[in-house]
């Protein structure tokens, strides 16, 4: 097979997943990419902030495991997600292995906070099937009190996957008290309404499965009091931003 992808190409691996099945169609194989900009209160993963936390791996290594999987892809049409992080904070390497995915004929998602240029969303995104895009919150400031950074760079990858008619999902995480007023919810539910490539929104509810992460890289988690919201909350954010 001729190879359209450059298999030495390498980049910071925090961790990989075999059994992924809440980050896309199918069983999947999660790529954990080591690096994120953003600060978010209630990210699962703060061990993945720094570079330092991953391992340098070759596009050749990844997809020499990833192969392993491909019956399980086939059969349940599943494929391959790269996630982090924040997998654009090393767009050069995920080009490549994105490249690499598609040459082998797998399904590839990208899980993605959209933090990155529009010049790099534009080499990027041709190359994904499905864009899982966080959008933590619709308002500037509450954006930016979430994750430490403005909403700009966010909305400008939806508006390139817009352009380019990449198929997306919009993820949200409705945590009570930081992401959950409604006013903010059903400007957002109006906001996204025009995207034709949006397939759904998935209003995920918050919860502390990662909160012993920040503890184990000495980091304050200012969550430790806020419970997971009602699943009849959770029902109501997902039939309003789903609504037709």
């Amino acid at each position: 097979m001729v190879k359209h992808y450059d298999e030495t190409k390498s980049g910071y691996v925090h961790s990989t997943y075999t059994g992924g099945m809440v980050d896309g169609p199918g069983i999947r194989f999660v790529v954990f990419l080591a690096g994120c900009t953003m600060r978010c209160k209630y990210c699962h993963n703060p061990d993945t902030w720094s570079r330092r936390s991953g391992t340098i791996t070759t596009v050749g290594e990844i997809v020499k495991e990833i192969i392993k999987y491909k019956s399980y892809f086939r059969f349940t049409g599943g494929g391959v997600t790269i996630s982090g992080g924040e997998p654009l904070n090393q767009y050069e390497f995920v080009i490549e292995l994105l490249k690499a995915c598609r040459d082998h004929g797998f399904h590839v998602a990208l899980d993605t906070s959209g933090y990155a240029t529009l010049d790099v969303a534009e080499q990027v995104l041709p190359h994904v099937d499905l864009l899982l895009l966080d959008i933590k919150n619709i308002n500037p400031e509450v954006f930016e009190n979430v994750t430490g950074v403005k909403i700009d760079k966010t909305l400008g990858v939806l508006n390139t996957s817009k352009r380019l008619n990449v198929k997306t999902w919009i993820r949200f995480v409705l945590v009570p008290g930081l992401t959950d007023n409604m006013d903010d919810i059903k400007k957002m539910a109006e906001f996204l309404h025009p995207f034709e490539n949006i397939e759904k929104v998935e209003v995920l509810p918050f919860h502390k499965s990662g909160e012993h992460k920040w503890k184990s890289v000495n980091i304050p988690y200012e969550l430790t009091d806020t419970q997971p919201p009602a699943p009849e909350k959770v029902k109501e954010v997902q039939e309003i931003l789903n609504r037709p």
